[in-house]
């Protein structure tokens, strides 16, 4: 009996014809949001590949291969004020609130990361730490550390969300250390004495183990809001070489010798100073320690992230609040969030986009004496509950893009903005945005086939498409 060889070139037409059939029938879906119009998130008939005929310089290439840092997500500083807020609701509608933002299915937003305050932030109702105590008395042992204000709301709103995410990360920060620890004996500025940074540093050990006794995992630490910005109240003045010596000499070690796996991530302030996390970097004996650093985008550019990746390629980066102010302008304020802190941030490498606070009531507080008093949440919650610019930004991204999702290099074509990455479920999301005032058309590629993608003006489009 003859046995017939197979034939290289057949077998390889064959699989082309294959994998071409397969490609073609795939439809890419989309959503449009025009927020001139207000209209969000409309679900729009879904596109088909063609075959690629040509090629010039504005077609995007997408190549699945070509990956950059792996996203842990978008979401929301859950602030004192809005856990009080979300904690007043009737049960039902918080319930069901919680689903929505932190639920993954049914087009929920599916948020990934919560910053919280360790202590209180200027989103409080009032000023407090977990070691209060009174005129000239210290606590060196912290024998009288306490979590009992967070156990009035934010404990156990954190509890109902990681029921409903229990993978969800969370990052803590203080706004200001216990003010016996102060140089001014205020919760407004002034300086860690050094005298304290060993105890204070023990401080941070103590509350990653007592919110653990709580079932609350501390995904991360930075070790001062706004290090550079004295006038909130609380707040903290901490220059880079201060904290360096801090992270170097104190909270670093401590972490290490107790087994603490908690992250130490440095700066969480403004990218008109890069060169701050760029110092403390640049010693190894305190890099050593740190996982990345944190941005905010008050003042320079977006781009200050890259400046410090390129210093320090090894280390993350973290966009980790931005705010949306009550005088702000819907449609103006969303353009500008999605181009800077989602889109920008992430082709900027960071790990995270996170917006400012998540709720606030009519009157926009709670807040401090002296905290934030034109601070738009997400959500206003009164005897309903709004949904404001805030939340349509980050849900342009997060009903989209998962955690754990990787970023994927393109190239940049002038006068849109853009990312792509490719999921965990072995899709493509890429998120487009055009500022201008007229359409624009923008070619896509991937393998051997295209699409022409209609971007109408002043828009932001998802497509998600898979491999």
């Amino acid at each position: 009996m003859r046995v017939m060889k197979a034939n290289p070139w057949i077998i390889w037409m064959l699989l082309v014809l294959f994998v071409s059939i397969r490609t073609y029938a795939q439809s890419i879906e989309r959503w449009l949001s025009i927020p001139l119009k207000k209209q969000m998130f409309q679900a729009m008939p879904a596109l088909s590949w063609e075959a690629l005929s040509s090629s010039n310089s504005e077609d995007i290439e997408i190549n699945p291969k070509d990956l950059d840092q792996t996203i842990d997500g978008f979401g929301y500083t859950l602030t004192g004020g809005s856990a009080h807020l979300i904690q007043s609701l009737a049960t039902p509608i918080k319930k069901e609130l919680l689903l929505e933002l932190f639920g993954k299915s049914n087009n929920r937003l599916g948020l990934s990361i919560i910053r919280i305050s360790i202590g209180a932030s200027d989103l409080d109702e009032k000023v407090f730490s977990y070691n209060d105590l009174g005129p000239g008395e210290t606590d060196l042992t912290l024998s009288r550390f306490s979590l009992e204000e967070d156990k009035k709301a934010l404990i156990p709103l954190l509890k109902e969300i990681l029921k409903i995410n229990p993978e969800i990360k969370i990052l803590a920060t203080p706004w200001s250390p216990p003010v016996w620890m102060k140089d001014n004996h205020s919760s407004q500025g002034g300086q860690l004495l050094p005298k304290y940074y060993r105890v204070y540093a023990r401080y941070f050990l103590k509350y990653i183990q007592e919110m653990k006794k709580q079932g609350i995992t501390i995904y991360a630490v930075t070790p001062q809001n706004e290090p550079l910005h004295p006038g909130n109240n609380p707040s903290l003045y901490m220059p880079a070489e201060e904290q360096l010596i801090f992270i170097r000499d104190h909270l670093g070690p401590t972490f290490k010798n107790k087994g603490i796996k908690t992250k130490i991530i440095c700066f969480d302030h403004n990218c008109d100073h890069p060169d701050y996390p760029i110092h403390i970097l640049n010693d190894p004996k305190a890099s050593q320690y740190i996982d990345g650093s944190a941005f905010h985008l008050y003042n320079g550019d977006i781009s200050a992230l890259a400046q410090v990746r390129t210093k320090h390629p090894n280390k993350n980066l973290y966009f980790t609040e931005q705010w949306t102010g009550a005088k702000g302008e819907f449609a103006g304020d969303f353009m500008w969030h999605i181009k800077n802190v989602v889109i920008g941030a992430m082709n900027q490498g960071s790990k995270t986009a996170l917006e400012w606070n998540l709720a606030n009531n009519r009157q926009l507080g709670p807040h401090t004496p002296g905290g934030c008093t034109e601070c738009l949440g997400a959500l206003t919650i009164s005897d309903q509950i709004e949904r404001n610019v805030a939340y349509y930004i980050l849900a342009q991204a997060s009903r989209f893009i998962p955690a754990n999702s990787q970023r994927i290099k393109l190239k940049q074509v002038p006068g849109l903005a853009y990312v792509a990455v490719k999921r965990p479920d072995n899709k493509i999301s890429l998120l487009v945005q055009n500022e201008n005032k007229e359409s624009k058309q923008l070619s896509i590629k991937y393998l051997h086939k295209a699409v022409k993608l209609d971007l109408p003006a002043s828009s932001v489009s998802t497509f998600i498409f898979k491999l």
